[in-house]
C-alpha cells in the first residue's frame, strides 16, 4: 500500500522549514512591535459560527467547508478562516471587560475544499490580526500598515495596497439596488456564478474574475456613501499618507466575506499564477453582535504565508542564513568518546548548535559529514588534548586551528562568532 499527503497540501520539510520559521518569526516580531498579543483558537468550531460569521452566501459556506458531524451528534467545520474564531474567543472569554483594546494575532493552518493550484491548498496557514473594541479609523490605518510592514520586513517587493469603502448595511442596501439596475440587461451572458450572486448578494458580483471585464462603467459604492462613510474613508486615508503607506483606491474591492463594514483592503503581487492577491481584510462593526456578543466595533487582516513564500522564492528574497551548526564535535579514541556527551551537552546548553557522528565513521568522513552540513568550526578531541585539558578548535572556512582550553570552549567560540573574525594561528 502506497501513501501520499492528500491534494491540496504539501510537506514541509527541512531547508524549507527554516524559511516558514523566518516568516513567522516576522510576524511575531512585527506584532509585538504594534502591541498584538497571541491566541490561539481551536482547528475545529461549530459549523453555525462560520455560517453566521463568514456569511452564508459566501463561496467558503457554500462550497469550501470541510464540515462533519462528530460523535455527539453536533455539526462542526475546520476554520475555514481566523477572524470568526477569534471574535468568538473574545466573546466567550470576556475580553470586552479589559480596559484596553483588544490587538490579538494569531499564525496557523485554516481548511478550504478549493481547486489545487499554484498558491491555493486546502490546507494552508495564515497570519492573521484582530483589533477588537474601537471604531475610529486611525486603527483601520495601523492594521493596513502593519501587513504592509509585514511584506517589507520578510524582503518582498512590488507589493501594492488596495483599498475601498463598502459603507454600512444601510448604504449597501440603497447602493445594490443601483447596481441590480447595471447587472440586469446583462444578466443572461454572466457566469453561473455572477448570475446566482445578483439574488443573495450583488455585491459579491464585482469580485468576479471571469466577468470583470463586463463591469467597466459600473457605478462605485463611493458615491453612495453617506456622510459618516465618506468622513471614516477620508479619515483612513490621512492616516496611510501621515505613514507614508503607498495605497491605490478600488472601487470594486469588496472582499469575500459579509462581515465587511467601512473599510476593506487588499494586498496585490503579481507572481503566483493567476492569483494576485496576497493577504487582505477590513472593518466588522457588527460581528461581534451577530455571534451573540456586545456590540464591539472591530478591524483586522490576513496573510497567506503560502502565497508569501512563493512570492519570496520568485523574487529570490528570504534572509541571508548563517551556517546551521556552529560546531560538529569529532571525538578520536575511547576515552574521547566516553567524555563526547557531556561537552557536547554543555556545548549545547551555553546556547551553540552542535552535531557529533553517531554512526562510527572515521575521522576523515566526519570532517566531510561537518562541510555538507555547513558547520563553521571543527572541534577535535583526542587523547593528547584530553592529557592537556585542551582541544583543538578549526576553523572550516579558513582551515586555520589551534587548541584552546578544554574547559572554555564555549566561551572561545562564542568569541569567534561575535568578533566574526577567523582563528589566529600562534605563528601570526
Amino acid at each position: 500500500m502506497k501513501f501520499q499527503k492528500p491534494p491540496g497540501t504539501q510537506d514541509v520539510l527541512p531547508g524549507s522549514a527554516e524559511l516558514w520559521q523566518f516568516v513567522e518569526q516576522t510576524a511575531r516580531e512585527l506584532c509585538r512591535r504594534y502591541h498584538y498579543r497571541e491566541i490561539r483558537t481551536p482547528m475545529f468550531e461549530a459549523t453555525e459560527l462560520f455560517q453566521r460569521g463568514v456569511g452564508e452566501t459566501t463561496d467558503i459556506v457554500e462550497k469550501e467547508m470541510y464540515t462533519f458531524e462528530d460523535r455527539g451528534g453536533r455539526s462542526m467545520t475546520l476554520r475555514p478562516e481566523g477572524t470568526a474564531g477569534v471574535v468568538r474567543a473574545y466573546v466567550e472569554n470576556k475580553l470586552y471587560g479589559e480596559p484596553d483594546i483588544a490587538k490579538l494575532y494569531y499564525i496557523g493552518p485554516m481548511f478550504r475544499y478549493e481547486r489545487a493550484q499554484a498558491g491555493r491548498y486546502r490546507q494552508f496557514h495564515q497570519f492573521g490580526v484582530e483589533a477588537i473594541g474601537s471604531a475610529d479609523p486611525a486603527l483601520d490605518a495601523e492594521v493596513i500598515a502593519l501587513g504592509y510592514s509585514f511584506y517589507k520586513a520578510v524582503g518582498l517587493k512590488d507589493v501594492a495596497v488596495e483599498i475601498n469603502s463598502v459603507g454600512t448595511p444601510q448604504v449597501r442596501a440603497a447602493f445594490r439596488e443601483k447596481l441590480l439596475g447595471f447587472l440586469a440587461p446583462m444578466k443572461e451572458s454572466l457566469c453561473k456564478d455572477c448570475q446566482s450572486r445578483m439574488e443573495r448578494n450583488p455585491l459579491r458580483v464585482l469580485d468576479c474574475k471571469v466577468d470583470q471585464a463586463k463591469f467597466e462603467g459600473a457605478p462605485s459604492i463611493l458615491d453612495s456613501l453617506d456622510g459618516e462613510c465618506s468622513a471614516h474613508f477620508a479619515r483612513v486615508r490621512e492616516c496611510l499618507d501621515a505613514m507614508k503607506i503607498p495605497y491605490s483606491i478600488n472601487p470594486r474591492l469588496v472582499r469575500g466575506l459579509d462581515y465587511y463594514t467601512h473599510t476593506a483592503f487588499e494586498y496585490k503581487a503579481q507572481g503566483i499564477g493567476s492569483i494576485d492577491t496576497v493577504g487582505g481584510g477590513g472593518r466588522y462593526n457588527g460581528l461581534v453582535a451577530d455571534i451573540g456578543g456586545e456590540d464591539r466595533p472591530g478591524v483586522g487582516l490576513g496573510i497567506g504565508l503560502e502565497r508569501t513564500l512563493l512570492l519570496l522564492e520568485k523574487q529570490g528574497a528570504g534572509p541571508v542564513s548563517g551556517p546551521a551548526v556552529d560546531v560538529y564535535f569529532i571525538a578520536m579514541g575511547e576515552r574521547a568518546e566516553r567524555e563526547a556527551p557531556g561537552i557536547v551537552q554543555r556545548l549545547r546548553e551555553a546556547g551553540l548548535a552542535v552535531e557529533r557522528d553517531y554512526q562510527g565513521r572515521k575521522t576523515k568522513a566526519q570532517f566531510k559529514a561537518a562541510d555538507r552540513i555547513g558547520a563553521r568550526f571543527a572541534a577535535i578531541l583526542g587523547d593528547e588534548e584530553l592529557d592537556k585539558s585542551e582541544i583543538a578548535l578549526k576553523d572550516l572556512a579558513s582551515q586555520e586551528q589551534r587548541n584552546v582550553p578544554l574547559a572554555g570552549l564555549a566561551d572561545s567560540i562564542r568569541n569567534l562568532i561575535t568578533t566574526e573574525k577567523g582563528i589566529v594561528t600562534n605563528d601570526a
